[in-house]
Order: structure tokens, then sequence, then C-alpha cells
């Protein structure tokens, strides 16, 4: 017994590395498995309970095995061997499955058929490897009860365990992921699989034989025992995944939110194991009710908080991880603290029972693996998610022993759910002085709003903080679908991945002659359209509720023109929309001389993501090319755009459409009345993209380069938002030979769209240049001069001349001496333009010779 007492201290690594690669793989084949599934709810909580599913069939199955072993030392290896195996296997498991699953699902499965398959795949996908976790923790429970020569040490394993965990987290989000992508972290934590295994074999090989001959009960005895554990286990993680909806609507919600919310989360169970451990008390009724008291109380403290904790944000600067994480911990670690010490006191009970607890990590998985489907498809649809937090706590009051004690102990916590309930949390979602909150859908996924600001501009809010457009950009959000539409010869079909507001898809039907199909992902944001469009216009759209990755892939139509709407890059999930893998599925649901065009919000991206988007768009697309939406430099937008033949622009079949009635009386309100309105808003192509995107990563599936760049994309929506616009127009200079192919006159033309060019980033460094927001005589006095050097390079750039006539004419009524000297200067840097002249006939008598 010397040589097995000096023994304990080297299990600790192992303990705290199996939980380290646990949490390493569950992050890694979630994301993979989201990329198959998509991110609508189903698949979500589907992979969710497949992995807890696969825990507790595993705990179950092995849990005698584990117990009667004369070596769980031998026994842990084989687990960790076979979990290191199934990793590596993931490698190309999981990407395979993702390719096969989307196209039998098809593009609108039922929901049974989504159901079944979000819970097959990765059910069966994972099994082997989720059974054999399953396994570890009554493993490492009896090798380390067998090495300290104590009965009580279930408490201690599985808060060192879950410390690992943590540390699991925290390495795969910020360090093994975006350094290696998916494939290598995999190898790496089925590296950490084989360390654990042969360390756990070393240590065992002089102890096989211990305490095989100590007999153990068959089963647990206790039904209120078993209740308590699964309720615990259904409960605890309905709280994580309550909190995480909430907190999505004040925080970034970026892969490092989600990253840091679930540290929080397994930062305070593994202190509540550890603590209960140190304590060494009894595992009796009276602690039992103690602990369910408590672990209410803190879930009803952190409903309290939770409305408030937009200003912890602030007041933590959250937009930086660290913040967020701190923010994190504020909610979850005093209630996950008392889980984690509940999970301690229920576990020892099942190890004093049967001298494991693998019954009691089953019954527990169990619960888990049901909680997500509870929060998502009941408590949050039926009481909205604040609400949820309050009946999480009542369901840890229900759970206490009966007896006298048992009202003590809940009355506090009763009293105070009653009057929280009494008096709602204010809604989270901002409602600008002055404004009105007129709208709103909370669902499981999200929650979307409907806002009036005190001009009476009505905009679209997800939760709570992200604005999906408004009744403002209407005019930006139709020629996100004209550019597109008109840069092909003869579209008939188009689909719009992306609805947002709905304006960019209605745009797209004022088309004469093209159908159109949209793809949402947010059932909420699709019930809020009426708010903002006609629910039933002339040519009404089709809709599907789906996510825009597997539509495409289980697609079988060809469409004309496809049309990706802008998506924040930093936003978890959405990083997955500009993968190479996309693109090339875009491409083949693209029919003959077919068009992609994927819009850029510049205005949230910083550079690095921008150049690995370009990087992997040229893949697919040899021949992409870039354009603009408009000239603001407020929110400036870029598009990528390619098509499926290559083959260079014919600007005499775009001048041919552009003078068509039915389609003029479309376009024209819109700002396109000849070639020259659309062909000016051409950035560059593909050898110009092709030097300024340079050498670098990729963003693809397997390393997603843009997902892990979120750090960076949120500081850019602290910096000026053309900052990045500037940068790219100084960056790539526009050929004409790139644009058109060469012919008769189009020598002409190539000389006045340089020109033009040349006039259109000047207009864009005077807009940029504009000091804070002047109105009136300090806006002419700030803009006039650059829209002047606009105008001097090209007398047609519309942009410049239209905004000049305007100053001009309001400073007639005010200051006509200033009028007449801004004519002045119009009609002598563009006097091939008549109306600065006449206006200075009309209205002074004066002549400009």
């Amino acid at each position: 017994m010397r040589g097995q007492a000096a023994r304990p201290w080297a299990l600790v690594p192992i303990v705290a590395a199996s939980g380290f690669a646990g949490l390493g793989y569950e992050i890694v084949w979630t994301r993979q498995l989201s990329l198959a599934l998509g991110t609508e709810m189903m698949a979500v909580l589907g992979v969710i309970a497949g992995f807890f599913g696969g825990l507790a069939l595993g705990a179950f199955a092995l849990d005698r095995l584990i117990r009667r072993a004369t070596s769980p030392w031998r026994v842990y290896a084989i687990l960790e061997a076979v979990i290191a195996v199934w990793g590596l296997i993931s490698v190309w498991l999981l990407p395979a499955a993702g390719r096969a699953l989307p196209p039998l699902l098809g593009t609108e499965p039922s929901p049974i058929l989504l159901w079944a398959g979000s819970l097959a795949l990765p059910t069966l996908a994972l099994l082997p490897a989720t059974m054999a976790m399953g396994g570890t923790l009554a493993a490492l429970e009896r090798m380390t009860r067998h090495a300290r020569g104590e009965a009580r040490v279930t408490a201690g394993v599985y808060g060192a365990n879950t410390a690992g965990a943590l540390a699991g987290t925290l390495a795969s989000t910020f360090l093994l992921i975006p350094a290696l992508g998916f494939s290598g972290t995999l190898l790496c934590l089925a590296g950490i699989n084989a360390f654990c295994a042969l360390a756990a074999l070393a240590l065992g090989s002089a102890a096989d034989k211990a305490d095989a001959e100590q007999p153990r009960p068959e089963r647990i005895r206790d039904l209120r025992l078993t209740i308590t554990l699964f309720a615990t286990g259904l409960l605890g993680i309905t709280f994580e995944v309550v909190v995480v909806r909430l907190a999505a609507q004040v925080m970034e919600d970026t892969v490092y939110t989600f990253a840091g919310l679930l540290a929080a989360y397994l930062l305070g169970t593994a202190a509540g194991g550890l603590l209960w451990q140190r304590t060494g008390r009894d595992a009796n009724d009276g602690n039992l009710r103690g602990l369910l008291a408590a672990t209410a109380f803190a879930c009803i403290t952190t409903a309290a908080a939770a409305p408030y904790a937009g200003r912890l944000v602030e007041s933590a600067s959250a937009a930086d991880v660290f913040g967020e994480l701190a923010v994190a911990i504020a909610l979850f670690l005093v209630p996950a603290t008392a889980m984690g010490a509940l999970f301690g006191l229920l576990a020892q009970r099942v190890s004093d029972q049967r001298g494991s607890v693998g019954s009691a990590v089953g019954i527990n998985s169990l619960g888990a693996c049901i909680a997500p489907l509870l929060a998502a498809q009941f408590l949050i649809p039926a009481f909205g998610a604040w609400t949820a937090l309050l009946a999480v706590a009542v369901g840890y009051l229900l759970l206490l022993p009966p007896c006298r004690s048992a009202l003590l102990w809940s009355a506090t916590p009763a009293i105070c759910a009653l009057l929280l309930w009494l008096n709602p949390a204010p809604t989270l979602t901002r409602v600008p002085a002055g404004g009105a909150l007129l709208a709103v859908r909370e669902g499981p996924m999200a929650t979307a709003s409907v806002v009036d600001d005190a001009a009476g501009t009505r905009y679209l809010e997800v939760n709570g903080h992200f604005r999906m457009g408004g009744t403002s950009s209407t005019r930006s959000d139709y020629r996100q679908a004209m550019l597109p539409l008109l840069l092909h010869k003869a579209p008939h079909r188009a689909l719009f991945l992306g609805i947002g507001t709905g304006a960019t898809m209605v745009g797209g039907t004022q088309m004469p002659g093209v159908s159109v199909r949209g793809v949402e992902l947010s059932r909420e944001v699709v019930d809020l359209l009426p708010w903002f469009v006609d629910p039933q216009p002339a040519s009404a759209p089709r809709l599907t509720v789906a996510d825009a990755r597997r539509y495409v892939a289980a697609d079988t139509s060809q469409h004309d023109v496809i049309i990706a709407d802008l998506f924040h890059p930093a936003l978890d999930g959405s990083g997955a929309l500009y993968t190479v893998e996309h693109f090339a599925a875009v491409k083949r649901r693209l029919a003959s001389g077919g068009i992609f065009c994927q819009w850029l919000p510049l205005y949230q991206l910083d550079m690095p993501s921008l150049r690995a988007i370009i990087r992997g768009f040229l893949d697919v697309y040899p021949d992409g090319v870039a354009w603009l939406n408009h000239y603001s430099v407020r929110t400036p937008m870029l598009a990528l755009i390619g098509t499926r033949d290559g083959g260079h622009l014919d600007v005499d079949a775009l001048e041919t459409r552009l003078h068509d009635p039915a389609t003029a009386k479309v376009v024209r309100p819109l700002g396109f009345e000849a070639p020259i309105d659309l062909l000016g808003q051409y950035v560059g192509g593909p050898r110009a993209l092709s030097a300024f995107a340079g050498q670098g990563p990729r963003n693809t599936d397997d390393y997603p380069f843009v997902t892990f760049d979120a750090r960076r994309n949120v500081r850019a929506l602290r910096a000026a938002p053309w900052s990045l616009l500037l940068a790219v127009m100084k960056e790539i200079q526009p050929d004409p030979n790139e644009l058109f192919s060469g012919g008769a006159g189009r020598d002409a033309l190539s000389a006045r769209l340089t020109a033009y060019w040349h006039a259109r980033n000047r207009f864009l460094e005077a807009g940029a240049s504009l000091p804070g927001d002047p109105r009136g005589a300090a806006l002419i006095d700030a803009a006039s001069p650059g829209l002047i050097d606009a105008l001097r390079l090209s007398p047609e750039f519309d942009p410049a001349y239209g905004p000049l006539m305007g100053m001009a004419k309001s400073l007639i009524g005010s200051d006509r001496a200033a009028a007449a000297r801004l004519l002045r200067k119009i009609n002598e840097t563009a006097p091939s333009r008549p109306e600065a002249r006449e206006l200075l006939l009309r209205e002074f008598g004066l002549r400009n010779e």
C-alpha cells in the first residue's frame, strides 16, 4: 500500500487531461456537425442530445464492467484509446457525413425528418467515442479511490475533471482551433487521450487487484436519489441554455462569447465539486436540502441580475474577450458552483451504494440530454427566456426532501421568485430615446424586435443589439438586388440567402420576368416581415425557413442569380457562409450563365478576414470581380461577384436592358439610367483582387479563419466605418480591360470610366473627411470643395453633381451671393452640363463667360 499511496498526485494530470480532451472534442464536433445540419434549433439540439445521450448510454453500459474489473487502470486505458481512435476517424467521418446528409433531408424536410436526421447523425457518428467518455469518470473515480485508499473521492475527481474541461474549452477555442483548424485540433486531442491511456497503464501496472474482491450492490435502491440525479441534470443544462440565450442579447455573440459562457459554467461546477470534496461533509438529507435551496436561490439571483447585464457589459468593456469572460463569470459562477457541489454530493451517495459513479453519470446525463429540448421547445416559447430562469429555480425547490425543515429552506428562494415574477424584468431590447418598441418575437434561437427611433425610422433588431436593416435603407437594399440582376443578361430565377427586413428580396421581385425564392434562418424574423414589406406583393416570393448552407447543399434547382445578403462575420455561425466549400456549393446551383453575388459589410470586417474571404472566393470563381453597392461611407458594402462559366461583361446587352421600358421603370429611381451609372461601381477584377488578397489563409470548413477572427472584427465595429473602404479603394486599381472586352468605342468608354472611378474615390475621401455630422451651411462649406474636386475629375459623376446643385438651390433663399459663387464653380467645373448655367441666368441674370 505504500507504493499505491505515493501515486495519487500522479492521477491529477490524468483526470484533468481527460476532461480537457472531452470538452475539446465536444466543441470541435459540435461545430463540424453544424456545417452539415445547419444552425436551426432542431439541428443544434440534435448535436447536444446526441452527445449527452452517448455519455448516458456509455455510463450505464460500462458501469458494471468498471465496478467488476480487476484493473480499472486497464479499462480506463482502453476507453481513452477508443476515444483517441474515434477522434482520428472523425477527421474524415464528420465532413463525409456532412456532405451526405443534406441531400437526404432535402431543402424543406418535415419536422419529423429533420428531427430524425439531427438526432441520428450526431448520435451514430459519435457513439463509440461518447460511450467511452461516459465510462471514463467512473473509471477515474475508482482509480483515485484505489490510489488514495479513501472512499470519499467522488466530488474531487468530478471537480478536477471539470477543471480540465474548463481548460479544454479555453485552449481549444482560443489557441488550438485558430492555429490548427479542426483536423489539427482533433489530432492534438487524440494525442492527449493516448497520453492518458499510457499513463494509466504505467501507474496501474502494480495495483491490478487491490479492491476487486469488495462486494457491491447492483442497483440504486433510493428512487428519490434517482429522480434527483435526473432532475438536476435536466435543470442544470436548462439553466445553462437559458442564460446563454439571454447573454446573446447583450454580448457580442461570437464564438468567444459562447466559449466564455461555457468556461464560466465549467469554472463554477469545478469549484463546487472541489469545495465539496475539501469540506468533507456527509451526503445526508440535511446537506442535500441546503444545496438544493442554495442552487435555487443562486438561479434567482442570476435572474435578477440578467436584465442589467447590458450595463455590466458596458462597464466591463465586454467587447473585449476578457471583459465578456468577466460578465459570464458574474452570471454563472455562483449558481454553477452550487450545482457542482450538488452533483458531488449526489454522486458520492451513488458511489457509497454501488462502489461506482457510473449510474450517477448516466442518470444525470440522461436528464442533460433532454434539457435543450425542454428549454428551446417549451420553456422559452411558452414563458420567455427570463421567466424560464424562475421556473428552473422552482424546479430545484421541488426536489427538496420532504420534511418540516424543507419549508424553511425553500421559503426565502420561493418568496424572491414570486416577487420577481410579479415584477417582470425590463426588456433587453434597446429602445432609443423618443422611440418605441413595436413588436417582439422571442424564439429558441433569437429574439427579433421591430423598433421605431425618434425620427420615425423603423428597423429590425435581432438579439437586442444587432440591426438588420430598416425603412431608411430601402433604396440601398433594392440596389443590392438590382446590381447582380442587371449584370446577368436575362435572369429568370433568383435565390436570396438571408432575408432580414425583406427589402432586398422584394427589390428582386420588381425586376420584370424574375421569380424569387428567399431563405431565412430565423422564423422570428420571417414573422416580422409584414412590418417592413407588403406581405403579399404582386409577385410574391417563395419563402423557406432554413439554414442557408444546408439549403444550398440539398437544393437540386438551378438559379440564374444567387444573392447572399450581408452576414455579420463576427456573429457565431456567420463565418461558415464565407467558406470555400459553401462558395463551391453555391456554384453547383448556378444555371448556365449564372451569377453569384456575395455582399460583404465592410463596416463590420477587418482586413485579414476580407483578404481570407477574397482568397477563398477566387479559388472557386477565378473570374471573380468586386463592386460597390453605393458611395456611402457610413455603411459601405462590397459585392464579390462570380459566374459559373466566366467571360466578360456585355456592355451592349446591359445598355439594351437599361433602355427596356419595363426595366427602366424599376431601375431608374435607383440611379441606374445609363451603363456608366452601374459600371462606376466596379472596384476590380480577378488580377486586381488576387494582388490585393495576397498570400495567406483561406476561410474553409476545416480552418474557419473568419469565425475565429471575431475579436478583430468586433474591434472593427468601433473603428470609423469607412476605414476599410478607403484602404480597399487605395489598394485596388480597377482596369477596364478586366471588366469588358475591347471593341469599337470601348477605348472612349474606358477613358470615361477611368475618370469616373477617380472621381468616385475622391468623393469617398471627401465624405470620410467630413467633421462629425454637419448640417446646413456647415455641411455646404465642408462638403462642396471635395465634391467640386470629384466633379472636376469626371463631369458626368452624378453623385457629386446632384448634391452640389441641391446645395446651390438651398442657398438661394438664404445666401444668394454664396449660391451664385457655388453655381459659377459648378458651371466652370462641368461646362457640358447646362443646369448650373441655366439657374444662374434664371435666378441672377448672370452669364459665366
